[in-house]
């Protein structure tokens, strides 16, 4: 309820909306301040038979700018009832006609599949989307794998909006994809739009700290030892340390693990994080002799540090 001045009381007065009539009525006198007023907010309420299959909302997808028709063309869906053979028929001429947008909306409905199995924000499916049609518009990518281009198009846009992910996580979701056509895919996507834009594409730079709580977390960490990994991550980034971010992320969380109570075994960080276990050896090799500079007082002591196993 909100307070306004009415005309009929004279005098400030609370009022009350009645959402059925869309009126706006003084609650002193009942006189009726605004009629039929117009809901301006979201349609979050369903109306539909919560039984049904059909779809309860009642109001359009948003508009895309991307398609040539914003996204807001006609779909003619599969009928029920007695008008289903006249339908049907409509729906087949439609899809017989041309759509010069059917490529685009099976690609961004992929890139979609495959952000919502990661967890990935809406912002990255926009950015990844932005990237196909900027690839598409070239004309360069007829033959390709398409799986990897919509793969290396997500990959990009998470790096882009400094939510990465490692490759092996984007070939989990890229329906067969393998790595190396993900990242052949990849360095295709970044020459053909450098040469386009005239310049060098920016990719965001990649932390350990950026993968670290989602391992930890896939890992089964405690609190405890995930805020002592971060903490022993970013330290780390003062040395010099001449490995990948994340293999700099396994083998802090291997470090912090064995200085637990609750020790992670090797082969399942590396399962984790997608780092060798030779590799994950070599970067807790070169981490070894800084762990009482990155080790966080808090969590371990000299002696712990002292009994730490050596690479």
């Amino acid at each position: 309820m909100a307070e306004a001045l009415c005309p009929e009381c004279k005098k400030p007065t609370e009022l009350v909306l009645d959402h059925a009539a869309g009126d706006t009525v003084c609650k002193e006198c009942g006189l009726v301040l605004e009629a039929r007023s117009i809901d301006e907010t979201s349609e979050w309420r369903t109306f539909a038979n919560e039984s049904a299959d059909n779809d309860p909302v009642r109001v359009g997808g948003p508009a895309n700018p991307l398609l040539t028709d914003g996204g807001l063309a006609t779909v003619i869906s599969k009928p029920n009832g007695a008008q289903g053979d006249f339908l049907s028929s409509l729906g087949r001429w439609q899809n017989r006609g041309s759509n010069p947008d059917r490529t685009l909306i099976q690609a961004f409905r992929g890139i979609a599949t495959m952000a919502d199995r990661l967890g990935l924000v809406p912002t990255i499916k926009e950015r990844a989307n932005e990237i196909y049609k900027k690839i598409e518009d070239l004309k360069s990518i007829r033959g390709r794998n398409q799986d990897a281009i919509l793969a290396a198009c997500l990959y990009i846009a998470c790096r882009q909006e400094d939510k990465p992910r490692t490759v092996k996580e984007i070939c989990s979701v890229a329906n067969g994809a393998s790595k190396k056509e993900i990242g052949r895919a990849k360095e295709f996507i970044v020459k053909q739009l450098e040469e386009e834009m005239g310049k060098s594409m920016e990719m965001g730079t990649i932390h350990a700290g950026d993968f670290l709580r989602r391992f930890c977390s896939h890992l089964g960490m405690g609190n405890q030892s995930i805020k002592a990994a971060t903490e022993c991550v970013k330290k780390s980034e003062e040395l010099d340390v001449r490995r990948s971010p994340i293999s700099i992320a396994a083998a802090a969380i291997y470090m912090i693990s064995q200085l637990s109570n609750d020790k992670k075994a090797l082969k399942d960080i590396s399962r984790v994080t997608g780092v060798a276990e030779g590799t994950i050896r070599n970067s807790y090799k070169d981490l070894y002799p800084h762990a009482a500079k990155i080790v966080p007082d808090w969590f371990a002591k000299e002696e712990d540090l002292r009994n730490l196993c050596a690479p």
